[in-house]
Parts: C-alpha cells; sequence; structure tokens
C-alpha cells in the first residue's frame, strides 16, 4: 500500500545539543514508566559530515511490494494530475532510472519489501523551484541526500511501532547523472567534530563553512555557475541507523525573510571561563554543599527534586567565596552559571548512584 513517509524537519543546531544529551544521558525507565537520565555520563564527540544545502523543495520516492513506486512532496504522495513542482512528472518520465536506483538499496540491504518501505529522498530543484542562488542557472534535478527504511507496521499497534523503528542507511553510492539524479555527496562536503561536553566551541568552525558555501555555492559552481548557496546541512548517523542532522544556513540567499543563523563566539573567552569555573568547582566544595542542602550527616538523603536548590547553594558559595578569583577573571556570575550548573548537575547524579549503590 501507498502511504506518505515523511521527511523530518532539519533541527537547529541547540535542538541537536539538547536532543544528544537526552540520548547519551539516557539509562532506562522507571516503574512508571519515566526516563531516567544520569546527567553524570560524560557527552559524546561526534563526527558530523556536512553537505551543500540546496534551495529547492523536499521530495521522495517510496517503494514497496504492494504499492509500487509513488512520488512525495515534503507533505503529500504527489501524482502528474496533482503534482509539485513537477516533480512527479520527472518521476513518471523517467520511472526505469527509479527502478534501477531502488533496486541498487533493495540488493545491497537485502530488503523484503512486502515487509518494508524503502524512501529515497533529496531537493528537487533548479530551474524556477526557487530564486536567488547559484542553481537557480540549473535545469530542474534531483539531489539524493538520504535514504530511510521504513518497516510496515499497523500504525494503531503501538508495540510494534515501538519495535519496529524506521532507520537510516548509505545512500552515497546512488545517482544517474545522465537523468538528471544527482547525489549531494558527490560534490564539496565538510566534516566537524563535536565535543557535546562544550559544544559551543564548534560554533565558530560551522559559521565558517556556511559563510564559505554561502560565498559561492559548490554545487552550482560544479555546473559551471557562479552565485550563493543557501547553507550546509550536518548529519551523523549511528551504528544502529539513527540520524543526527541539523542545518546552518547564510542570509544572502532569504532575500528580506528572517533566517535563523549561528552567532559567532569567543572562542578563547569561553575556555577562560571553563578554566575559572574548573577552578572553584573542586570536588570538596560540590560535597560541602551537597551534605549542606540535604543534611547528609545526619542521616538525610539526597532528593532529586531538591536539585535545583543545591545548585543554587553551590552558585552562592562560589560567589561568596571566590570573588577574588572571579574579579581577577574579569568573569560576572552569570558568565558562569551554566557552566557550575552543568558540573554540579553531574556531580549530583553521581554522589546519587553512588548513595543507592550503583557507582
Amino acid at each position: 500500500m501507498k502511504k506518505h513517509i515523511s521527511f523530518p524537519s532539519i533541527e537547529k543546531f541547540s535542538n541537536i545539543v539538547t536532543s544528544v544529551n537526552r540520548t547519551y544521558n539516557f539509562v532506562g525507565l522507571d516503574d512508571n514508566g519515566d526516563a531516567i537520565y544520569d546527567y553524570s555520563k560524560p557527552k559524546p564527540v561526534l563526527t558530523f559530515k556536512g553537505t551543500v544545502k540546496l534551495h529547492g523543495t523536499n521530495a521522495g520516492v517510496c517503494f514497496n511490494t504492494n504499492g509500487g513506486i509513488w512520488a512525495q512532496s515534503r507533505t503529500n504522495i504527489i501524482t502528474v494530475d496533482n503534482d509539485n513542482a513537477g516533480f512527479a512528472f520527472f518521476v513518471d518520465s523517467h520511472i526505469e532510472d527509479f527502478k534501477a536506483l531502488l533496486l541498487e538499496v533493495v540488493n545491497k540491504l537485502d530488503l523484503n519489501c512486502a515487509e518494508n518501505t524503502v524512501s529515497i529522498y533529496g531537493e528537487w530543484c533548479g530551474g524556477n523551484i526557487q530564486k536567488g542562488v547559484a542553481i537557480t542557472n540549473l535545469e530542474k534535478s534531483f539531489f539524493i541526500f538520504g535514504v530511510k527504511i521504513s518497516p510496515i507496521v499497523d500504525s494503531q499497534d503501538a508495540e510494534a511501532v515501538k519495535n519496529n523503528p524506521a532507520y537510516w542507511v548509505d545512500s552515497s553510492y546512488l545517482s544517474k547523472p545522465e537523468s538528471r539524479i544527482f547525489n549531494i555527496e558527490d560534490y564539496k562536503t565538510y566534516s566537524i567534530d563535536i565535543d557535546f561536553n562544550t559544544p559551543q566551541l564548534s560554533q565558530n568552525n560551522i559559521i565558517d563553512m556556511t559563510l564559505e558555501v554561502e560565498e559561492e555555492c559548490p554545487v552550482g559552481k560544479a555546473f559551471g555557475f557562479s552565485g550563493i548557496g543557501e547553507g550546509i546541512v550536518f548529519s551523523h548517523m549511528t551504528s544502529d541507523g539513527k540520524k543526527y542532522t541539523f542545518k546552518s544556513k547564510g542570509e544572502k540567499h532569504s532575500a528580506k525573510s528572517k533566517v535563523n543563523t549561528l552567532k559567532p563566539v569567543d572562542d578563547a573567552r569561553i575556555n577562560q571561563i571553563i578554566g575559572v569555573v574548573n577552578k572553584v568547582t573542586p570536588a570538596w566544595r560540590l560535597e560541602q554543599m551537597l551534605e549542606k542542602q540535604f543534611d547528609l550527616i545526619n542521616g538525610g538523603e539526597i532528593d532529586v527534586k531538591q536539585m535545583g536548590a543545591y545548585i543554587k547553594l553551590v552558585i552562592s558559595d562560589i560567589i561568596k567565596e571566590e570573588t577574588d578569583v572571579l574579579l581577577e577573571a574579569k568573569v560576572e556570575p552569570k558568565d558562569i552559571g551554566k557552566y557550575v550548573s552543568e558540573i554540579s548537575r553531574k556531580y549530583f547524579f553521581s554522589r546519587q548512584n553512588q548513595e543507592a549503590g550503583l557507582n
């Protein structure tokens, strides 16, 4: 059967930081089925590949045994009679090419397409689809940027949906250039290692890469057209097919519309603040404030409901006792708050686990 297989929204960098932190701090479910997080666990360093973000419209081609092949926009199944910028007509006109591409995926993964739907996603761009960028000069073309496998399950069966999640697979080998079906990974790509313990230190590198694409679109240039680009999509795929993806866009392509862009950060200043925070949060202070908040010496127990009060106590003690350190470094309390909170939170959960015999 044919069913629209949505392509997920591409998040902002800050959203991906939150998502990664939650995933890597997750340790299980409690008796009520609520998530348990261990914020004392270290965050990962993940490598993200960046590909040029093309200014067009999201499109997809899907296949399963019962439904055959169908074309999609971001929100709907489309047909030649109910099209989106001519993409369904393009698919219909190049149906043998799309069959061959889908078959490549099926054979490579040895998929049973009676039980799975294969979706090839890409950007349908060029011509009159969008204006103001280098690829506007290109004849309408499809640039593949992802393949997702979606097990066919009853959407009303929550357990089946939970136990059979969709997953992403490599798409870098798929293209039919002679039919204007390209692969975005065949053009200039970027790479960045993001340390999610201090993700803000990656922002300036991300901005530099984005400005490079905005100044001269590598895809447009490859086709002989000079002009601006939209930005970069950064992705990291896990071993089980989960994908973390975020976008970084410039402003030139957007004309008068508002674009959310990353703001430059002062790397040296951030590192200086982190150095001060590490100096004023020794283990003895974190333990002393824990004892004070929960009266541990008299048999009190660590209570997660009071974690916020504990963190405030740590910050207050630093302001009271370490004013000279802050003044010497020209650091204000508002500069250290989030970093002290993170360190205090990690220590809190580590001690809570220790009290529970989990360490």
